[in-house]
Formats: structure tokens, sequence, C-alpha cells
């Protein structure tokens, strides 16, 4: 995803966790590549996609956070 944007690992991992001082460029790009609008002009429309994002977030964020019942082989 960093190499599509053009920015590095680092500058995505602070886009997604919500980092203020990133760059408005950066955010726009990676949000375009995404397919996320930032801009809205009918309200309703606005507020159904954000409940839409926030339920997929809600279930990405749980399946991400779970322990890994199983055990690492280091052997490579």
């Amino acid at each position: 995803m960093a190499a599509r944007a053009g920015v590095s690992r680092p500058l995505l991992s602070r886009v997604e966790k919500g980092d203020m001082t990133v760059s408005l460029g950066a955010v726009f790009e990676i949000a375009t590549i995404l397919g996320v609008p930032i801009f809205e002009e009918d309200d309703e429309r606005l507020t159904t996609r954000l409940a839409t994002e926030r339920r997929a977030n809600a279930l990405l964020r749980q399946r991400a956070f779970q322990a890994s019942r199983g055990t690492i082989d280091n052997d490579f």
C-alpha cells in the first residue's frame, strides 16, 4: 500500500493511527487509492458512508488484534 501511494511505511502507519502532523497530500493520496471519499456534498450520504466505514473498521480491528493461538515457527 505504501509503495502504491508513494509514501513510506512509517508514514502510512501514522496516517492509519490518525497522526495530525501528516501532510494532507499524503492523506488525500492514500484515501484516493483506497477509494475512501473525503468530501461529500450531501450530508445524509456522508453520514451513511461514515457509518458503513466505522462498522467495517470495527470488524477489522477486532480481527487484527486477536491473539494467535498457534506456535510461531522461526525456522527459515
